[in-house]
């Protein structure tokens, strides 16, 4: 009875180990034993996660200098075990045996968007949204974003600005100089034409008088006949539009830069009327 009692509880004991093991976001080393990284799920206390992980209550409260717990809170727990390579790694810090991924935390700059800021660190799109549970492509200035950035990027992210390491929190300065650098400058004419770019809001319309199916544009002071080079950051897409005339200041076109036809917009992949856009255009001088 006493041999049996005793597989039973190697049973038990074995079970809550492995348990504790998968109820933990990863582990560590430290000087050869485990050290658990713990996640705090509503109605914890350092006792109960004491019991989970068989620590006693003190150690972890002492190593995390009795932190107030809160929901979501990462703490550390410090165990006796032998250390081993972690169970559970944070999602994609793996991305395959030679490219391991940290996570950053990066400070939306102006007129920044998520895919340069996603071809910057090297990942995607999609991947930057679902690590931040964000449920669109729009950006505040001054929004903090956490990125998977690849190891073997890393000389990019030392260069990148608005970068905080984590844990580290120092931010640096936009670098407008590289930001522009990034986007393929049009030659400068020759025959007393300059080079203009503008930044900022696009409309497309649907109107009688402009013919929705050729690429064609609406520009307060380029001369009609100019051909426009129309970027939209946000799917990396590139056109040209004809001017064929000005528009004029009202309630739809205010704070607009260029104003184009349906055509126009569908090939740069506008999902809105209005959308950023970058025109690039050439204009005689004084």
């Amino acid at each position: 009875m006493r041999f049996l009692l005793s597989i039973l509880c190697a049973i038990v004991t074995s079970g809550a180990i492995a348990s504790n093991i998968r109820d933990s976001i990863s582990v560590e080393n430290q000087n050869g034993n485990q050290l658990i990284l713990h996640k705090v799920e509503p109605k914890e206390t350092y006792y109960s996660i004491g019991r989970l992980y068989q620590v006693s209550p003190k150690v972890i409260m002492e190593l995390n200098k009795n932190v107030p717990l809160q929901i979501g809170l990462i703490i550390k727990v410090p165990t006796q075990r032998p250390f081993s390579q972690p169970v559970n790694q944070v999602k994609n810090d793996i991305q395959n045996s030679g490219e391991v991924s940290d996570i950053l935390e990066y400070k939306v700059g102006p007129r920044e968007y998520l895919y340069t800021i996603a071809k910057r660190f090297n990942t995607t799109v999609e991947d930057i949204k679902q690590l931040n549970n964000l449920k669109s492509n729009n950006l505040a200035v001054g929004q903090i974003l956490k990125i998977h950035q690849n190891k073997t990027n890393a000389n990019s992210v030392e260069q990148a600005p608005n970068v905080v390491q984590v844990p580290v929190n120092n931010s640096v300065e936009t670098n407008p100089v590289a930001e522009e650098a990034e986007r393929p400058k049009i030659p400068t004419g020759r025959l007393g034409v300059s080079e203009r770019t503008e930044r900022g809001v696009a409309l497309w319309i649907d109107d009688e008088n402009l013919d929705s199916t050729k690429m064609l544009a609406l520009h307060r002071t380029a001369p009609v006949g100019t051909v426009i080079k129309v970027t939209n950051p946000m799917t990396d897409r590139t056109t040209f539009a004809k001017v064929v005339g000005k528009f004029t200041e009202n309630a739809s076109t205010k704070d607009v830069i260029i104003v184009l036809t349906k055509a126009t917009a569908d090939l740069l992949g506008a999902l809105d009327k209005r959308f950023q856009v970058t025109i690039d255009y050439g204009m005689p001088n004084e």
